[in-house]
């Protein structure tokens, strides 16, 4: 039988029955792309995201699509990466969506938002819900296609250089806190700083800052925060479950082949996984060790919460007046966000309650 029509008659099973697989991997074009982070190198968990993608990109294609990554400040600042990619500077960049609040605060939702989703619910509406969807959507008017490549789970609330005892401290404390975020600080009377993380370091010791979080133990030990400030506080309200992105030149990604395609979402989905699978193994020992070396960890006093959920409620109200963008992505993720949390009040709240009360 002639070869060509064999192919066409066996189809691609065939073709591997025959072990011509190799002639089909082989067809797909030698491909560099380069990936703008957001973050410093020392970071292996949240920049080590974007590395386990382009080496997934790179295992999958048998090295003839190359990613290589580049640390926040080496080809553009940490917050000019959007910009790098609408522009078509670079083809790709990992970062957390609400560091760009200031072109639209519709972008934070592609993240986290105060008192919004843990990260399975994140993951959830995104995939199985309209997330993606709705802020692909958005999206498109910055050339940008996105997807979800790592969460941090729920993260601290930070290192305080003074003890929080009430919502009167938070009045006038200058801290650095991630992106949209400082909206909700500023209606309760703080003084939001949106610095990099790789700046973080220097602006509290000086005491540029009063305050400073970044993401929880494992980070904060790295970055050093223990030896400028004493107290450590809890939760995060502002980052139940924030997702990180990887965003791509919209014209960059559509260049790809159905295969390249392919495989770019599936190396972003296993970053995804193992980003968190990190720091849930990782921040238990770290926060020990935080302890044992003298760091005080508080829980926010409940009238600080309180005026934060208040507050926060009544931006996304203001918000929704104003911007359709965001009400049009908030109004389908508070829903969600509703009956995920019936779901776990039942299940998961009520497990891991009795379970962090035993004695193991």
């Amino acid at each position: 039988m002639e070869r060509r029509s064999f192919v066409r008659g066996a189809g691609l099973a065939g073709v591997l029955a025959a072990g011509s697989a190799p002639a089909v991997v082989h067809a797909q074009a030698t491909l560099r792309w380069r990936i703008a982070s957001s973050f410093p190198k020392s970071l292996d968990t949240i920049f080590g995201a974007a590395e386990v993608f382009a080496k997934k990109v790179g295992d999958m294609t048998g090295g003839k699509f190359q990613v290589t990554v580049h640390a926040a400040g080496e080809l553009m600042p940490a917050f000019g990466v959007v910009d790098g990619v609408q522009n078509g500077t670079v083809e790709a960049c990992h970062t957390v969506p609400y560091y760009f609040f200031g072109k639209d605060d519709t972008f934070a939702l592609g993240a986290s938002v105060p008192f919004g989703l843990n990260s399975r619910q994140m993951t959830a509406w995104m995939i199985e819900g309209n997330g993606l969807k709705l802020m692909r959507e958005f999206y498109k008017n910055y050339n940008i296609y996105n997807l979800p490549c790592g969460n941090t789970g729920a993260q601290m609330a930070g290192w305080y250089r003074k003890e929080i005892k009430s919502i009167a401290d938070i009045k006038g404390l200058k801290f650095r806190v991630g992106g949209f975020a400082g909206k909700v600080i500023e209606r309760m009377g703080g003084v939001p700083q949106n610095i990099p993380g790789g700046e973080l370091y220097q602006a509290l010791e000086k005491g540029t800052i009063d305050a400073a979080e970044w993401v929880g133990p494992y980070d904060d030990q790295k970055l050093g925060f223990n030896k400028v400030a004493q107290y450590y506080y809890y939760p995060g309200w502002w980052e139940g479950g924030p997702q990180v992105d990887l965003y791509i030149n919209q014209k960059a990604y559509d260049a790809l082949s159905a295969e390249y395609k392919a495989i770019v979402e599936a190396a972003a989905a296993f970053a995804h996984v193992d980003m968190q699978a990190k720091y849930d193994a990782r921040n238990p020992l770290a926060l020990k060790q935080l302890v044992q070396g003298g760091t005080k960890v508080l829980r926010f006093p409940k009238d600080v919460m309180d005026s934060a959920f208040k507050e926060s409620m009544a931006l996304y109200s203001d918000l929704s007046a104003k911007n359709p963008n965001w009400k049009k992505v908030y109004e389908d993720m508070a829903v969600f966000r509703r009956d995920q949390n019936l779901w776990f009040r039942f299940a998961e709240a009520s497990f891991d309650d009795f379970m962090q009360a035993q004695k193991l």
